[in-house]
C-alpha cells in the first residue's frame, strides 16, 4: 500500500542528487517514515549520493540497494569525465560511502549499503520490505510511479 509520493529530478551528470533527495524528504513531510530506501548510489549518470549527508539531514536510516554485482563506479567515473576536479570530487564522495554487502533475499542476491543501521539490521529491513523477488516493495513501487510520470509527459 502506498499512501504518498513526491517527485523531483536530479541533473544528469550533475552533483545535486544528495540535495534533491533531502529536499524530497522535506517536501514529503511525513513523521511516520522509518527508513529511506534508494535504488543505487548514482541515480542520474554518476550524480553520486552522499548517504551520510542524507542521513544527517533526514535523521533516518538510509539504505541503498543495487541489484547486480559490479566492480564499482571508480573506473566508469574516470572514463566519463575529462575534468580532473570533477573526477576527484565524485570519487571522494563515492569512496566515502559504506561498502556494498551482498544480501540474500528470496533466493536472489542484492547489494546493500547503509548509514544509520548496522549490516544485519539493514539486511533485515531489505528482507522485510521484499515479499517476493529481489526488489524491495518501496523501490519497486517508486520505479513504477516514476515510469508512469515520465510516460504522461
Amino acid at each position: 500500500m502506498a499512501d504518498g509520493f513526491v517527485f523531483s529530478t536530479a541533473t544528469v551528470g550533475g552533483s545535486d542528487a544528495t540535495e534533491t533527495v533531502c529536499a524530497m524528504v522535506d517536501r514529503l513531510d511525513r513523521e511516520d517514515v522509518r527508513y529511506l530506501l534508494v535504488a543505487g548510489i548514482a541515480p542520474a549518470w554518476f550524480n553520486v549520493l552522499d548517504l551520510e549527508q542524507i542521513h544527517d539531514h533526514t535523521d533516518l536510516p538510509v539504505v541503498s540497494v543495487t541489484f547486480e554485482s559490479s566492480p564499482g563506479l571508480e573506473g566508469a567515473i574516470r572514463e566519463a569525465f575529462d575534468d580532473s576536479d570533477v573526477v576527484q570530487d565524485r570519487l571522494a564522495t563515492y569512496r566515502a560511502q559504506p561498502e556494498r554487502r551482498p544480501v540474500s533475499v528470496n533466493d536472489e542476491t542484492v547489494y546493500v549499503r547503509s548509514v544509520g543501521l548496522d549490516d544485519s539490521a539493514a539486511a533485515d529491513v531489505v528482507r522485510a520490505f521484499t515479499p517476493e523477488g529481489g526488489r524491495p516493495e518501496p523501490l519497486r513501487v517508486a520505479r513504477l510511479a516514476a515510469r508512469g510520470l515520465v510516460e504522461m509527459e
